[in-house]
């Protein structure tokens, strides 16, 4: 077979809008894109960590864990704008998390000097708050902790968390249930104690 003519050259105008889309697959520049993503992560990285923070309760693990979520986010910007961008990126961290309890490691959760601020302003609470929070949370299963989090600390309605974590929306209701009475049982021992 003979090789391929080749083509002649775009005007030196036309060149970054050619290479900005035989790079990236895309019609739209780039320069959208980024900017499109750079406000998303601006508007919900707050909420991300807060989210973060609750799923692996040490601040450093929780910054890594949304890096490598936003990371992924981007990768799949095209696909993840088309419905809701911060679903996308928080079903994208809470699979993330799943991995690391998928290698057995054993978890040391310890107390952030500052826990990010919720959509309301303000923060969880004081430090011993934090700490039993933190420690309660430990008690609860991979399972019970992701949904209780994603349903009660980020607010998203059952049916939602269902289809974020894959499972039925019974399984969220009776799986926050379990998790709910557990928090509720450990936090009530530790303020009686105290």
């Amino acid at each position: 077979m003979p090789p391929a003519p080749l083509r002649p050259a775009p005007p030196d105008d036309a060149v970054g809008e050619e290479s900005t889309r035989v790079l990236t697959g895309r019609t739209r520049p780039a320069e959208d894109t980024d900017a499109e993503f750079t406000a998303f992560m601006q508007e919900h990285s707050a909420d991300l960590l807060r989210t973060a923070w609750l799923l692996v309760g040490d601040a450093h693990r929780a910054e890594e864990l949304v890096q490598h979520a936003l990371v992924r986010t981007y990768a799949a910007w095209s696909r993840a704008r088309r419905d809701d961008p911060l679903a996308y990126a928080r079903r994208t961290l809470v699979n993330l998390r799943i991995d690391t309890w998928r290698r057995r490691r054993r978890e040391v959760l310890s107390a952030p000097e500052h826990l990010p601020e919720n959509a309301t302003g303000g923060t969880l609470g004081p430090s011993d708050d934090r700490d039993q929070l933190v420690r309660a949370l430990a008690l609860l299963s991979p399972r019970q902790r992701r949904i209780v989090v994603l349903r009660h600390f980020v607010g998203l309605p059952e049916a939602e968390v269902a289809a974020e974590l894959g499972v039925s929306v019974g399984t969220v209701k009776s799986t926050a249930s379990r998790g709910l009475a557990t928090l509720r049982t450990a936090l009530t021992t530790e303020r009686s104690a105290r």
